[in-house]
């Protein structure tokens, strides 16, 4: 946490986390403190992370991760079942789905918030996470836990995105607002997608991929897809004593106009001039 931010979860979660190692599921007032805390992420009263509008820094809530791991420490296991498919969990699954529309075969963890306007195809989203509204998690998607998923995003078939429990203080991937990530992209290990930007089919971002502007040749910031632009996984040549290789970098090919909408013909036919899909 900043020293600006104050997290809306109670201190205690604090003062428990101190003392992890002693608790069981048998302390009852630590376990409904700390229910009490992933209800709140669950009903997207509190987050994991959020993108700072002032610094556009990525603010991890300490506390809210700290409420999760230590849910495993009070949460005994216990047998669930879903028509003929059983489950032996400490994790129950998630109950709360106003305005969301859930596909059969979809699977959402209690703990992960989805706004109003979600729709799930069959799916996996995970402990922690938050999902904005308008947004579609597609088949096969993955949202990790803790990931951060904003408004009308498109997580097109079998896209992963990484999620991160520990260390605490350690930032999730965040997907911002009115991105695309084409079929089968993974983006893991705290990266970041910024507004708007679109990636190609397989297109492969962690926190350490260097990115490379196509026209200019430029560096830019490591692990980030810039905001509204149009990127796929490339190869760099690096020399090592045993050779040259090819090594993978995100290499953005167009910049968009700022809130150009997505059209996926139109994307398609922009990847499909360097040999990728959408």
């Amino acid at each position: 946490m900043t020293t600006s931010f104050t997290s809306p979860l109670p201190k205690e979660i604090d003062e428990l986390w101190e003392r992890r190692s002693e608790l069981t599921p048998d302390d009852t007032a630590a376990r409904d403190t700390i229910i009490g805390a992933v209800d709140e992420l669950d009903a997207g009263k509190a987050r994991v992370a959020f993108v700072d509008p002032d610094s556009d820094q990525v603010v991890v809530d300490e506390r809210a991760k700290r409420s999760i791991l230590l849910s495993f420490r009070v949460l005994g296991m216990e047998e669930s079942q879903v028509g003929d498919f059983y489950h032996h969990d400490r994790i129950p699954l998630k109950k709360r789905f106003e305005g969301v529309r859930v596909v059969p075969g979809a699977i959402a963890r209690w703990g992960a918030h989805l706004a109003p306007g979600v729709v799930l195809m069959p799916s996996f989203t995970n402990f922690g996470a938050w999902v904005g509204s308008g947004t579609m998690v597609d088949t096969w998607a993955t949202v990790g836990s803790c990931a951060q998923v904003g408004e009308n995003v498109h997580l097109s078939g079998g896209v992963g995105v990484g999620g991160v429990l520990e260390p605490p203080q350690a930032s999730p991937v965040v997907i911002e607002d009115d991105a695309f990530l084409g079929s089968r992209s993974m983006v893991v290990e705290g990266a970041r997608v910024r507004r708007g930007a679109k990636l190609g089919a397989g297109t492969i971002l962690t926190s350490s991929t260097r990115v490379y502007d196509a026209e200019t040749g430029e560096e830019l910031p490591r692990g980030e897809a810039p905001a509204w632009s149009v990127c796929v996984t490339a190869n760099r040549v690096k020399s090592f004593p045993g050779g040259d290789f090819g090594m993978p970098v995100l290499l953005v090919l167009k910049r968009l106009e700022e809130g150009q909408e997505h059209d996926k013909l139109a994307l398609n036919d922009m990847l499909r001039e360097h040999g990728v899909n959408a």
